[in-house]
């Protein structure tokens, strides 16, 4: 393998990405505004501690910036007829994966980074260990936009339908992901369910990093989110390539 052409090619499908697909209508739906609707409503005529919830706030704003990139990429292309020309340059499917998920990823730390600044400006928050917040930002851009991607993986060319299935997998992980509900008053099958979404090692990190009143160290928490990457892109990997395979 010709590693400069590998991450030349890389490079490439990331920038074409970000061109495109920033400003489509769903990635500004539900990267930016549902989020924001979603932590409005929950709060409007509440008697809550919005410093106390920031933290889950903020990971749920890295999860749907960060995963609204990807559902979008593959069927566009398939249905535009792009995506076999792609894949027959010298570029390899590993090199469109990565690509496809760094767009996501960009995506999601620029947003996230944009909401933490304007918000700690009016809200006067205190950042605990600035080091494991920037690691959490990072690791989770890269954990949503992988699973974006996978989410884009099924052999479909219709948007609408990634997208659909996108929301019914999004959707379920907001309301099981501690961003609610402490992790420390879970117990049980909710616990459970809490333990097997990604996002809520995220909003751990960020309560460890904002707060420093994390549940797991942090130590865990990356050792998940790292897991969870790795197992994504594999995933969509195998499913992509045998979706080339049949032709599909």
């Amino acid at each position: 393998m010709d590693w400069r052409v590998f991450f030349r090619s890389i490079f490439a499908v990331t920038e074409k990405n970000m061109r495109i697909y920033y400003f489509k209508g769903p990635v500004m739906i539900f990267g930016l505004l549902f989020p924001l609707i979603m932590f409005l409503t929950f709060f409007i005529g509440r008697d809550l501690d919005i410093i106390s919830f920031f933290p889950g706030f903020l990971g749920m704003m890295l999860f749907f910036t960060a995963s609204s990139v990807g559902p979008l990429i593959t069927p566009w292309e398939k249905r535009e007829k792009t995506y076999e020309r792609l894949i027959s340059l010298p570029v390899i499917l590993e090199s469109v994966i990565i690509g496809d998920l760094l767009a996501g990823a960009v995506f999601g730390v620029l947003i996230t980074a944009i909401v933490l600044f304007v918000c700690a400006l009016f809200l006067n928050l205190a950042v605990v260990n600035a080091a494991v917040l920037l690691i959490s930002m990072v690791l989770g851009s890269v954990a949503f936009a992988a699973l974006g991607t996978l989410l884009a993986s099924p052999a479909t060319n219709n948007p609408s339908n990634i997208m659909m299935l996108s929301s019914l997998v999004r959707l379920p992980l907001i309301f099981i992901s501690g961003i609610f509900i402490p992790l420390g008053e879970l117990t049980g099958l909710y616990f459970i369910l809490t333990s097997l979404s990604p996002l809520t090692y995220i909003v751990d990190l960020f309560h460890g990093a904002l707060s420093g009143n994390a549940f797991y160290p942090a130590w865990f928490d990356i050792m998940v989110i790292v897991s969870v990457i790795l197992v994504f892109i594999l995933a969509a990997k195998i499913i992509q390539r045998r979706n080339l395979v049949k032709g599909v």
